[in-house]
Formats: C-alpha cells, sequence, structure tokens
C-alpha cells in the first residue's frame, strides 16, 4: 500500500533531547541518594502519565511519583527554552515528505506545551499537519492510542503511516496501532527482540530519506 502520513515521535528522534532527560533523572536521583538500576533507561524511555509515574516510584523507592515527574519536566523545560538540539536528517525527511505532499504528525508523550516549544525553537514547526501529546490519549506507549489518534488526525489510515520512533515502548505502539514502524535508535540499540516489530531499522532519519 502506498504511504500517505508520517508520524515522527520527538524526544531522542527529531531532538536529540531524550539525553537531556536521562541526564536531569540523574540529578535527581543524585538529590535523593538513590541509584538508578541499568534497566532504568529502556523502562522510562517512550512513556508518560500513569505509567511514567508507576516506573519512577519503582526506581526511586517512593510511594507517589507524580512530584519527581513534575520536577523533571520542569527542569527539562527551563533547560530546552535555550536550546533544542535537532537530529541529523530531520531537516531532509521533513523537506522530502513536504515535498511529496506526504501528511505529518507528532506524536510525543511529553505535553503539549513541551511539543509546541520544541518545534517553535527548531524552527520545523510549519511542517507538521498536527501535533498529539500522550496527554490527549487514555493509554500510553506502549499502547497504540497516541498513533491511532495521529493518524486520524491527519486523516490516514494506521497502515497508511509511517511511525518514526527511538524507543521499544514506541515501536511497540506503532506495531500494534498497524503503522510501518520505523527505529532510529538513540540511547539504546535495537534489541532482538524488537527488530520483528520494526519495517528498518536505520542510523539516522538521514539514512531513511537516503534510500526512499
Amino acid at each position: 500500500m502506498q504511504y500517505k502520513g508520517a508520524i515522527f515521535d520527538m524526544d531522542g528522534l527529531l531532538f536529540d533531547t531524550e539525553r537531556v532527560f536521562q541526564e536531569t533523572w540523574h540529578e535527581i536521583a543524585g538529590e535523593n541518594n538513590v541509584v538508578l538500576d541499568k534497566s532504568f533507561l529502556k523502562t522510562v524511555t517512550g512513556t508518560s502519565g500513569e505509567r511514567l509515574c508507576r516506573v519512577i516510584e519503582e526506581f526511586y523507592h517512593i510511594s507517589d511519583g507524580k512530584p519527581l515527574v513534575d520536577d523533571c519536566t520542569e527542569r527539562v523545560r527551563k533547560k530546552l527554552s535555550v536550546n533544542v538540539p535537532i537530529k541529523e536528517g530531520a531537516f531532509e525527511i521533513l523537506d522530502y515528505f513536504k515535498q511529496n505532499n506526504i501528511k505529518m504528525a507528532v506524536a510525543s508523550s511529553s505535553r503539549i506545551e513541551q511539543i509546541e516549544s520544541n518545534l517553535k525553537i527548531s524552527g520545523i514547526k510549519d511542517y507538521f499537519d498536527a501535533v498529539v501529546s500522550g496527554t490527549e490519549v487514555s493509554h500510553g506507549k506502549p499502547a497504540p492510542d497516541i498513533f491511532l489518534y495521529a493518524a486520524k488526525r491527519i486523516g490516514c489510515k494506521p497502515e497508511e503511516c509511517f511511525v518514526f520512533e527511538d524507543s521499544e515502548n514506541g515501536i511497540k505502539a506503532g506495531h500494534a496501532a498497524g503503522c510501518m514502524t520505523v527505529m532510529v535508535p538513540d540511547l539504546m540499540e535495537a534489541s532482538p527482540e524488537i527488530r520483528p516489530y520494526c519495517y528498518k531499522v536505520c542510523s539516522s532519519l538521514l539514512e531513511f530519506v537516503q534510500n526512499l
């Protein structure tokens, strides 16, 4: 089937911001005398909402994760208000899809205010036909809700859409939605377990667009 839409994750995919989140989570851990287990990165990446709170409660050994989630979100917001580092190939792939009349959406676990700010500061906001936050759906990644909603917002069937993700939770969500999932690993390589869920695995967005 000819693809008609492209849905992009944000942190770690369009922007090199997942690294900022991880640095901030470790800052907070240090302030609270917590040593984060090595599985934290894989578990937390791509999560949002209640699921994120549960992850924080587990790894920080606390009963309510929301205050730390809010703290991390605010610290990252301040850091990104100065600079939003864009990933290799982002402009090239967005230009290609725009020139070929492919509808595009951002579907991120971050709050809508942060998404809008990042897109504006980086200068890519006008490429997108829709912007969807994890706060707008009932279940966060790895549930398919956000990608189903994003496809609807750009007027495409899920199976007509590429989903670009850097996290395993995101890939599972895109696969469950019925989209063509493209993994562009960021802080973690694609594991053997996740590869069957991927239409393609690329080293960068630039690699993907150069092979179209």
